[in-house]
């Protein structure tokens, strides 16, 4: 079929609208209708892509007139969106009006902007700015959909959920939707480098283009703001947490506001990563204590710089005193001291600090596990009120499976800030179909029990549990320079599924699967309910095939690529997996009871109770929690050492499944899409056989046990799989 149109294969033509004369804009249109025949991606799921034939695509309802009140910025972006998704949908764009005159009319923006919204008396309190209403309505004897809010970006948000209605299906008669963000503060974190090198990146360079920026705008960072829009983030931080400060220097700070200028029209503030140390490296000062007068005026004057460039700057994200980068315990103060001074500095302007509390020092702790709440709970209440704490999900480092991190709950006083990782560092990179919507679904609703039961992690964010009004959620992006955005079509589901999460956490990581599916692929059944059982599969497959029950951190070194339980030795012990795993000839795992490391005890009682118990704990923690014998009995009636072997081999047996009904699914889907996945597959199916023999090899090599009945061993010595060498795996820190 063909699956990119005139209106949907390349999403910058609006841009080159703006800066082309209309008759060569339109013959860009009729080259890229017939130039393009394959779909690559770039589109994500904002096709727009007229019902094919003979599936059960969107339905018969048509837009006959569009009016959005409003102009210019956010509202000439409204416009913009829904003239390109209505002209994909229907066919053909429909009329544009200053006011509803005809039946089937869509009226979009704010009673001040629109008297005929006006006249309809809506109800919008408590939707604040970002909230809208969807409703059908009568406006002077018309037929009309209306989109309504209180502010221009509520308008837009809304237009974008009408969008997502006609692309899966849904009809626009009856209506009366009424939706808002549990949270301020919802956004990207791009661990790009000013060299445009990203960190944890596997979809090419950075999308940013420094070294031609301010003066060339590419028009990928329109479309950019558009996908983000579309999903409800409004927060981007440019540049890595392991931060540069010639990011804070003019010449960087023109190139800031550059973006700036095109994140605007779509409700989008940009962030910069601050390097505590930039008052001795771009200021001159001999010291960045935050206790000294000089380095706070500094930040003071920095910040009225940053801010006069861009009135609507967002804050600073910091990481300080982790992995080596400088901070405020360089010079005795705590992480409240740091994060406070910066705080005043953008205070008079609106903005805000992200303070990150992913720290580890550079001794050798006990357990790794506890030290960030060893570190942040006393000073839960001590920092100021534009100060959020950002925290990883789970207390080691966005491992397949964590428990939720025990400072969700244990800093009441204090807004914490989730931040989860898009992109896939220990999930398989961009080549393993990995959907990490089951992942942030069950982190969020994990149970605190701090105030009882239901005081779940999501209450903790939302501010709802504590009472706090400043309120976030972080996405490490997964974002790059590849034509498809993030490296592999399914990828992209995950940015789609953490903004839709990050919107409402109440979505079902299964329902999120669906709509995404039926935007990006098709509408057809027979294509939707195989795509999605895969999904919904994927991640589990792949904590099956890299360590169940609880192990983790068993990768390579450095960068991460494939097994290694058998890394030891280096600088540092928690750099290690056997530091992790425990594994010896009597058994497996991390003792973080009470009588071993006591992480259980970070936790509310009645949680601790649980983890602490090794027949309570649930099993997908429990080598997480409990160093157990190889024997040890498990529910399914198989000792340990069994039920571990045959995990790996289950995640193996799932991804082989996964081709199968990919393979199936040939000429339903267009066939460029349809043959990367294919190929990604199957080196996902390598590729797990390769942590499921390596893992076994060694595992094996230490329970010194036979494998279990029918289960083939590996096909190599371990002395193999440790020779194994990966110097230029992507993503790799520099």
């Amino acid at each position: 079929m063909l699956t990119l149109t005139r209106h949907a294969g390349d999403l910058s033509c609006v841009r080159a609208m703006r800066t082309l004369a209309s008759g060569l804009c339109a013959a860009l249109l009729l080259f890229t209708a017939t130039a393009v025949q394959a779909e690559d991606g770039y589109a994500l799921w904002l096709r727009y892509a007229a019902p094919d034939a003979g599936a059960a695509g969107p339905s018969a309802t048509r837009v006959t007139q569009l009016v959005v009140a409003g102009s210019p910025g956010v509202p000439s972006a409204t416009r913009e969106e829904l003239q390109r998704g209505l002209a994909g949908l229907q066919g053909g764009a429909p009329a544009n009006g200053d006011a509803v005159t005809r039946a089937g009319a869509l009226l979009v923006g704010t009673p001040a902007a629109s008297p005929q919204i006006a006249r309809l008396g809506l109800d919008l309190d408590g939707l604040g700015g970002e909230g809208y209403r969807i409703r059908s309505a009568v406006v002077d004897g018309h037929a009309t959909t209306v989109v309504a809010a209180n502010e221009d970006i509520g308008a837009l948000y809304g237009a974008f959920h009408l969008l997502r209605l006609l692309q899966t299906g849904q009809p626009l008669d009856g209506l009366d939707i009424r939706e808002a963000p549990r949270l301020a503060v919802r956004m990207l974190n791009h661990w790009d480098n000013l060299d445009r090198y990203v960190e944890r990146g596997y979809a090419g360079q950075s999308i940013w283009d420094w070294h031609r920026l301010p003066g060339w705008l590419d028009p990928r960072y329109t479309d950019y703001a558009r996908a983000n829009a579309s999903i409800g983030i409004n927060g981007t931080v440019l540049n890595n947490v392991n931060a540069n400060a010639d990011v804070l220097t003019p010449m960087y700070l023109d190139k800031v506001a550059a973006i700036a200028g095109v994140m605007r029209p779509y409700g989008i503030k940009v962030y910069l990563s601050a390097r505590f140390s930039a008052p001795m490296e771009i200021g001159g000062l001999d010291t960045a204590d935050p206790a000294d007068a000089d380095v706070q005026r500094w930040w003071r004057t920095k910040a009225d710089e940053v801010y006069a460039l861009i009135p609507d700057f967002g804050g600073f994200l910091v990481k300080a005193n982790s992995e080596g980068q400088p901070g405020p315990q360089d010079y005795g103060r705590s992480h409240a001291d740091g994060a406070n001074m910066l705080a005043d500095a953008v205070a008079p302007h609106g903005g805000i600090v992200m303070w990150r509390a992913f720290v580890y020092s550079d001794e050798e702790p006990v357990d790794r596990a506890k030290q960030a709440y060893n570190e942040f709970v006393p000073l839960d209440g001590t920092f100021h009120d534009n100060v959020l704490v950002q925290v990883k999900n789970g207390p080691i480092d966005f491992q397949p499976r964590e428990p939720f991190h025990p400072l969700f709950g244990g800093m009441p006083k204090t807004p914490l800030m989730m931040e989860f990782q898009i992109t896939k560092e220990y999930l398989g990179f961009s080549t393993h179909l990995a959907y990490k919507a089951p992942l942030y679904e069950e982190v969020l609703d994990a149970d605190t029990h701090v105030q009882g039961p239901g005081s779940t992690v999501a209450r903790v964010i939302d501010g709802s549990l504590d009472g706090h009004a400043l309120t976030g959620i972080a996405g490490v992006a997964n974002i790059g320079s590849d034509r498809n955005w993030s490296g592999s079509h399914f990828d992209q589901a995950n940015w789609y599924a953490f903004g839709r999460l990050a919107w409402n956490s109440d979505l079902s990581s299964r329902d999120i699967a669906v709509e995404w599916t039926r935007m990006t692929f098709s509408n057809d059944p027979a294509v939707v309910e195989p795509v999605v059982g895969m999904m919904m599969a994927s991640r589990e497959a792949v904590v099956d095939y890299t360590g169940a029950l609880g192990l983790h951190h068993v990768m390579g070194r450095g960068h991460h690529y494939g097994p290694g339980p058998w890394v030891e030795g280096g600088p540092r012990a928690d750099w290690t997996s056997v530091y992790f795993h425990r594994a010896d000839g009597n058994g497996i795992g991390f003792d973080r009871t009470r009588r071993g490391s006591d992480a259980v005890s970070q936790y509310a009682a009645p949680v601790a109770e649980v983890f602490d118990d090794v027949t309570r704990t649930p099993e997908e923690f429990l080598l997480w929690f409990h160093h157990v014998p190889w024997s040890h009995p498990m529910r399914s009636g198989r000792p340990l050492w069994d039920e571990l072997v045959l995990r790996y081999d289950r995640g193996v047996e799932t991804v082989r499944g996964m081709r199968e009904t990919w393979a199936g699914l040939d000429g339903r889907i267009d066939a460029g899409r349809h043959a990367q996945v294919a190929a990604f597959l199957a080196i996902q199916q390598d590729e797990a056989q390769w942590w499921r023999d390596a893992s076994i090899a060694y595992f094996q090599s230490i329970s010194g046990r036979p494998l279990p009945a029918g289960v083939a061993p590996p096909p190599h010595p371990l002395e193999h799989y440790k020779a194994l060498e990966f110097p230029h795996a992507p993503g790799d820190t520099q």
